[in-house]
């Protein structure tokens, strides 16, 4: 079968979704004929995306956030103002018509969306006939079982219409989560494991001395940079995105700043002590895969509730800010629990080549 993948840009995750399914697809015979990107001006499209997905991307702009001046926390006033401007939209609706002309030109047989909400608009408006399936860590929210994200605030009103804008009228819904839940046959809901690649699951971790931190907003730099003026002595890696930034920033002889670089940062993965994080899905993921202490800053709303559903699985705890002596106490006082994830994790290939081959 050939598959078309249209994957939302933003930060390393979703990315790192769409390669491991291709990965996975390849492995069974099938083909990813085109790989759509939607993405910000602002951020830069990865390099090892490009060098892993081994299929033509299109790149389009989407929506995005704005943040508020301490560059670590969304504004959601702002956020609304900005995408929902006259010229905006109209720039929204020529990547909604470039996603048809594209899933037109390439027909495929498949049309996976990795939670970009203009997906769901083309197909809202084009109505193509073809299978559309949805694959996120964010439909949970639409789990009746699922005891995250409840509340009636702006932000989580929000999220919740992102999740059903991204997937509106999908033949199916993944909804990638830390442990099973059973499916939700009347939302069109499976409960699927994360789509964690192949590298990582090759890995065998060990303990080194340093620090592995990921942060997507620029803003925790200097409280990162104020907390190792003051603990020189614990070497830390931490990975940004920030677009003028050189490959590697060695900020001392303990301190360096790397840009985002996939093979590289699992490398640093693989020995770290610690993992300190805004509380992406997938990172968060490797990290338990791999049994390494977590520490989460969340940054938004969906972060928030990343953060608490990692705490439920008996892993990890939650900050405010990047204070790593608060990690490095966790780290002394941790307990592992019984790695139930692993098993979880390494089931990933079966049920999503079924959910992908079969639409009834």
């Amino acid at each position: 079968m050939k598959y078309l993948f249209v994957v939302q840009g933003e930060g390393r995750g979703h990315l790192t979704q769409a390669i491991s399914l291709a990965e996975m697809l390849r492995r069974h015979g099938h083909e990813v004929i085109n790989v759509l990107v939607g993405k910000s001006r602002g951020r830069e499209l990865p390099a090892f995306f490009a060098e892993k997905i081994k299929a033509p991307i299109t790149t389009f702009e989407t929506p995005s956030f704005v943040f508020k001046k301490d560059k670590k926390h969304i504004n959601l006033l702002m956020t609304v103002l900005y995408n929902v401007n006259p010229p905006k939209l109209r720039r929204y609706n020529r990547s909604i018509e470039l996603i048809n002309k594209e899933i037109k030109k390439n027909k495929p047989d498949v049309v996976i969306n990795f939670y970009e909400m203009l997906t769901g608009m083309c197909h809202l408006r084009f109505r193509q006939e073809i299978p559309f399936i949805s694959i996120g860590h964010q439909y949970l929210l639409r789990h009746p079982e699922y005891k995250y994200g409840k509340g009636d605030t702006q932000q989580l009103l929000l999220l919740r219409l992102h999740a059903i804008l991204s997937s509106i009228s999908t033949t199916k819904t993944l909804a990638l989560s830390f442990y099973p839940l059973k499916d939700c046959l009347y939302e069109r809901i499976a409960v699927v494991p994360p789509l964690l690649r192949h590298e990582v699951l090759e890995l065998k971790p060990e303990e080194g001395d340093y620090i592995l931190g990921y942060m997507l907003n620029q803003g925790y730099e200097e409280e990162v940079r104020n907390w190792h003026k003051k603990h020189p002595e614990t070497p830390l890696h931490f990975f940004w995105d920030k677009k003028d930034a050189p490959k590697e920033l060695k900020v001392d002889d303990t301190f360096t700043l790397h840009k985002i670089d996939d093979e590289l940062f699992l490398h640093y993965m693989k020995n770290c002590r610690g993992y300190i994080t805004t509380s992406g899905f997938e990172s968060v993921c490797e990290a338990l895969y791999l049994g390494k202490p977590i520490m989460m800053i969340p940054a938004h709303i969906e972060q928030e509730v990343n953060a608490a559903d990692t705490v439920s699985t008996g892993e990890g705890i939650i900050g405010k800010s990047f204070d790593i002596s608060a990690l490095l106490s966790y780290i002394e006082s941790r307990k592992p629990a019984e790695n139930t994830f692993k098993a979880w994790v390494e089931s990933a290939e079966e049920i999503f080549i079924k959910h992908l081959t079969t639409f009834v």
